[in-house]
């Protein structure tokens, strides 16, 4: 997918919502147990709940590695599912020596099809750039996260910045706008003011709104761009709104919540 057609899509549903797929078979609702592919009925149902307001679906790799080869078969038909439109992200937070990524890029891109890739940046430049090479392919650069532990290393301070600026510095001379994205927490949304100065148009990825405590509305104000340069995920918070039959409806309810949200936002800042 290219820029100009994600920034169609977010436009023309006034979002920049991302449903995370994290699809867990101890929090799905038991009647689905009952069935051949569990994950994947549950995924086919949120997403027909919720394709109306989000732009873009995250399946965190994780969740589907652990149930074996049925978990890729799973993850597989779920890609399969997703309408074109929409922009698939494989959470899979890949990145090791050049030739080794060169087969990550291949597995998530040509044999998945997935649009992007979540990829960590601590072995540098020859460990990315096999990701960078396939033609409507994004890396997610991991930057600045939303988890406890993000500042063990990732503020340690080198040449005078925090090393999630000089990750960002770095490697945005190995891509345009239009290949990099960045991963940066909801719950760091001071800090997006000052990665906006680094990367004024690169879409930022932006989990940990809702559960993880993470506010919308300030990461709205300081991320948002003329053509809104975000895309802000939400997992649990949706997918897991309600374990009852009703699960896709609420799903859907909350996914047009966070849409009606947005849409004010991008009317105000963009």
């Amino acid at each position: 997918m290219t820029k100009t057609e994600l920034i169609h899509q977010i436009k023309s549903k006034n979002s920049y919502l991302c449903v995370g797929l994290d699809t867990d078979l101890k929090k799905i609702p038991s009647h689905l147990l009952k069935g051949n592919d569990p994950i994947f009925e549950f995924n086919k149902q949120i997403i027909d709940a919720t394709v109306d307001y989000a732009v873009a679906y995250k399946p965190n790799i994780a969740f589907y590695e652990t149930q074996g080869s049925k978990g890729w078969d799973s993850l597989q038909k779920t890609i399969a599912y997703i309408p074109n439109e929409c922009f698939t992200i494989a959470d899979a937070k890949r990145g090791d020596i050049g030739n080794t990524s060169a087969m990550y890029a291949r597995a998530f891109f040509e044999n998945m099809s997935f649009d992007s890739i979540t990829v960590a940046p601590y072995m540098g430049k020859d460990s990315v750039e096999p990701f960078l090479q396939f033609d409507g392919k994004w890396v997610i650069l991991l930057a600045y996260t939303s988890n406890s532990g993000s500042s063990d290393f990732q503020k340690l301070k080198t040449d005078n910045m925090p090393l999630y600026e000089q990750v960002i510095s770095t490697s945005s001379q190995w891509a345009g706008d239009d290949k990099l994205m960045y991963v940066v927490g909801a719950t760091h949304s001071e800090e997006i003011k000052k990665i906006r100065s680094l990367v004024p148009d690169n879409f930022l990825l932006v989990p940990g709104v809702g559960t993880q405590g993470g506010s919308l509305k300030e990461v709205s104000e300081a991320g948002l761009t003329k053509d809104v340069g975000l895309l802000v995920n939400s997992s649990r918070g949706i997918i897991y709104a309600s374990n009852d039959a009703d699960f896709a409806q609420v799903a859907g309810q909350k996914a047009k919540e966070v849409q009606q949200e947005m849409m004010s936002y991008i009317e105000l800042y963009c």
